[in-house]
């Protein structure tokens, strides 16, 4: 003291020099008072406001307590200072429905350490702060303010509006031109709680009961034949939830800060300034597990457990980014979709695939360079609801008809690819080539047609093609039967480089048609946990569907033992139907993609679609595979659009060609026609061939040839010469004896002329009755004729005439005159 000097302290004491402290709180150190007050808006005129005289800080030994009511209680401590300084005082405030602040105020009462004034809710024991002072007055505040249902009549419930700086505070509020905080402590209504969860006396949200439900206000209790319908819902931000927390993460050495980066503001939640434009904010919530319906954990096909659905919106100036990450059983945070720039209100939804604890972070940066000072702090992005469903002991803000057992007084579950009817609750199968919406299993509108050229499974959970086809073309039924392509085939497109140099391959696994509604294609990650000393490599990350896509880089460019695999995509989960037309469901496969086909022969498409929605593709990926027929190729190529190297044009949709001779129609018998041969030595044979080109594989064989017994030309010649020489033979004889009776006719004629005249009843007048004297009787008679062939048919054929006697012609002595006897 004589020389007005600091000297250190003696071994085995201590000093706090200039300063002071205070670690007995039996009574209220001297300096520091101690008020309280009763910030209630009056809502009724006849209601007298509660007395908080007794609201106070109390003294409790080893610590000062404050209060846990409705009013305001301040402790208040002044120092003048000669030179700047500092105060230290170590809290626990594991409460955070309790309003605790710290600030410090000047002569003026103007906060001077704004930046430190909201105290942070302590997660383990007592945590120490520390603030700095300035030159000299400095009046210190410690205010606390809880909440709860006083009177017994019902008012509303309020909250106390706060204003604070942005932290870290790097504004002057003294400045002319400056901008005051407005004043806090101004109450009014608070929202109602989350849906799910009720209001308490003491002004805090409590989730309901297993068998309840609500909508933010009060629980109700289920009614007879319905379920809760568990999940969280999120879209009132009074405070954050219980199981989210925020921090910020620096954009440059990536440590914590321990700084908020989220803050609540009652419709929403919103990004912080931060300490630095280049930081990250972050958001995070962790979700315990899932326990979804019954009916999907029959299916193994199905993979989807659960999903969460947020509607956000980005408000930037610079190319800011929001970030969307996923993280399971507490390893590293995996990023699913990211955002650039500003972005209006809209929603995203991530399918979860796995039942295990995950968390889920979103992740804000308003530029990616850093710079000194903060000029973007109006770039913020907002969250206005988040909506995860199927937790584990998640509460419900509705309840849902459920299947009854035969009691009909308890929930079941409905056998697999049977619907519950809304009005009996009773379970009943969906028709034939459908398949069942197992979230919404509800009427008989939850039995989805199946797409063309599919069919459902026997649960009915999805529809799949079993590798065959039939299609009518021109009149033509055409039978496909592609079981070849049912295995995995890879498909490695052509390389591309980054910007570096390094070149990779986009990398394809396709299982056309899989195994009865069974996803065979698998593509890997293997990034993560390469070993480069010859270990074996362990997938971290798998995407298993019928397409599936992932970036190959080559072993010799990296100097691993092993190729590396990384960003597994799954581009298709389910498939939409297998047709010949070139749209479906709004997925278009055009031609012009790829060289012309076969004419009169049309490609047989098969069209997917992948569960995951992205930024670009708000209907998730869909992927569209051309078979077309080429008897040369076995078992076939792939080929992807030639001006679109990565297989996708406009990064939705992915389009493959599939030259394959099992993409011809089975043979029939429209395929193949008959060639008959000359008939050579007595035999005749008929081949059969098929047409061409041909454009069909399989189905029934060529016909074996055939041959049969046939008659040669000369055979036919002799006999038809045959024929001919009796027919003429025939004619001639014919004639001859027609005309020989046509002369008889004459004769007979000209007779009955001769005798016209002649008397009725008397005979004509003989010439002679006998023979004269001297005559020779065998030489008068003379017969007419020879008995020739012709002569021996004609007296053969000769009838005796009406009186009896037959006809014989004779000739006269005097030989003129010639007469029948």
């Amino acid at each position: 003291m004589k020389d007005q000097s600091c000297k250190p302290c003696t071994e085995g004491t201590y000093s706090l020099g200039t300063g002071i402290r205070f670690d007995e709180w039996d009574t209220l150190p001297h300096g520091f008072a101690n008020i309280a007050t009763n910030l209630e808006i009056d809502y009724s005129s006849t209601e007298s406001l509660e007395n908080c005289t007794m609201s106070k800080w109390v003294p409790l030994g080893d610590f000062i307590a404050s209060n846990t009511d409705e009013c305001t209680a301040t402790l208040m401590y002044a120092v003048n200072l000669k030179q700047s300084g500092s105060v230290s005082f170590e809290y626990i405030y594991p409460d955070s429905s309790i309003v605790f602040e710290f600030f410090v105020q000047n002569d003026q009462c103007q906060p001077t350490v704004e930046e430190s004034r909201w105290m942070k809710t302590t997660e383990k024991g007592w945590e120490m702060d520390n603030v700095e002072l300035s030159r000299g007055n400095n009046v210190l505040y410690w205010r606390t303010t809880a909440f709860s249902v006083w009177s017994k009549a019902p008012k509303p419930v309020l909250t106390q509006l706060m204003y604070k700086w942005a932290e870290p505070k790097i504004c002057k509020e003294d400045l002319p031109s400056a901008v005051s905080l407005p004043p806090s402590g101004v109450k009014t209504v608070c929202p109602p709680c989350n849906p799910g969860f009720f209001k308490t006396n003491a002004s805090t949200c409590e989730p309901c009961a297993y068998g309840s439900y609500s909508n933010g206000s009060g629980c109700i209790n289920c009614p007879v034949g319905t379920e809760p319908v568990l999940g969280f819902e999120y879209k009132w931000w009074n405070m954050l939830p219980a199981n989210m927390e925020t921090t910020v993460l620096s954009g440059i050495s990536f440590e914590y800060k321990g700084m908020a980066g989220w803050e609540v503001a009652g419709d929403y939640i919103y990004t912080a300034a931060g300490a630095s434009d280049d930081d990250f904010m972050i958001l995070t919530l962790v979700v315990p597990g899932f326990s979804p319906p019954q009916s999907v954990t029959k299916d193994s096909e199905n993979k989807e457990i659960a999903r969460i659905t947020f509607v956000f919106e980005t408000i930037c100036s610079v190319n800011c980014k929001l970030y969307f990450m996923v993280g399971m059983n507490s390893k590293t945070d995996t990023p699913v979709e990211t955002w650039a720039g500003p972005k209006g209100k809209q929603s995203y939804t991530y399918i979860i695939e796995k039942n295990a604890t995950m968390s889920f972070t979103w992740a804000f940066q308003r530029t990616a360079y850093h710079e000194a000072g903060r000029k973007y702090t109006n770039n913020v992005a907002k969250l206005y609801s988040i909506n995860v469903t199927n937790v584990i002991d998640g509460v419900a803000s509705y309840c849902r008809r459920c299947a009854l057992e035969s009691s009909g007084s308890s929930c079941t579950s409905c056998p697999a690819g049977h619907y519950i009817d809304r009005d009996s609750g009773g379970c009943y199968p969906c028709p034939p080539n459908t398949y069942l919406k197992v979230h919404q299993p509800y009427g008989s509108q939850a039995c989805i047609p199946c797409g063309p050229g599919t069919k459902n499974n026997k649960i009915h959970s999805l529809c799949y093609n079993d590798c065959h086809f039939s299609v009518s073309v021109e009149g033509r039924t055409l039978e496909y039967d592609i079981s070849a392509l049912a295995n995995t085939t890879s498909f490695l497109g052509v390389p591309s480089f980054t910007s570096k140099g390094l070149k990779y391959f986009h990398h394809f696994n396709i299982s056309l048609c899989g195994n009865h509604g069974r996803k065979m294609a698998t593509c890997t990650d293997n990034v993560t946990d390469i070993r480069i000393l010859g270990k074996e490599a362990e997938s971290s990350k798998t995407a298993t569907s019928y397409v599936c896509q992932s970036i190959i880089v080559p072993s010799e460019m990296m100097g691993y033992k092993t190729v590396v695999s990384s960003q597994p995509v799954s581009l298709a989960d389910r498939i939409v139907g297998v047709t010949t037309e070139s749209t479906l469901d709004n997925i278009t496969s055009s031609a012009d993609h790829f060289h012309l086909g076969n004419v009169g022969l049309p490609d047989v498409i098969f069209f997917f679609r992948s569960n995951d929605v992205t930024q670009t593709c708000n209907y998730g990926r869909a992927t569209a595979i051309r078979v077309r027929c080429d008897p040369l190729k076995s078992p076939g190529s792939l080929s992807v659009p030639n001006k679109c190297p990565e297989g996708t044009c406009d990064g939705c949709t992915f389009h493959f060609l599939w030259e394959t001779v099992e993409g011809c129609p089975l043979c029939s018998t429209d395929d193949y026609h008959a060639i008959i041969s000359a008939c050579i030595g007595g035999i005749q044979r008929t081949m059969y061939v098929w047409r061409e080109p041909k454009l069909c594989a399989g189905g029934i064989p060529l016909p074996e040839q055939k041959v049969s017994i046939c008659k040669t030309m000369d055979f036919w010649l002799k006999v038809g010469i045959s024929a001919g020489t009796c027919s003429a033979v025939l004619l001639t004889v014919l004639t001859c004896y027609f005309w020989k009776k046509n002369q008889k006719l004459e004769y007979k004629y000209s007779k009955l002329v001769m005798n016209s005249s002649a008397k009725d009843s008397e005979l004509p007048a003989a010439d002679s009755c006998a023979i004269m004297e001297g005559e020779d009787v065998e030489d008068d008679l003379i017969f007419t004729s020879k008995n020739s062939i012709f002569g021996k048919i004609k007296a053969f054929t000769t009838k005796r005439t009406s009186d009896g006697f037959d006809s014989v012609p004779l000739k006269t002595s005097s030989g003129t005159t010639d007469m029948d006897l």
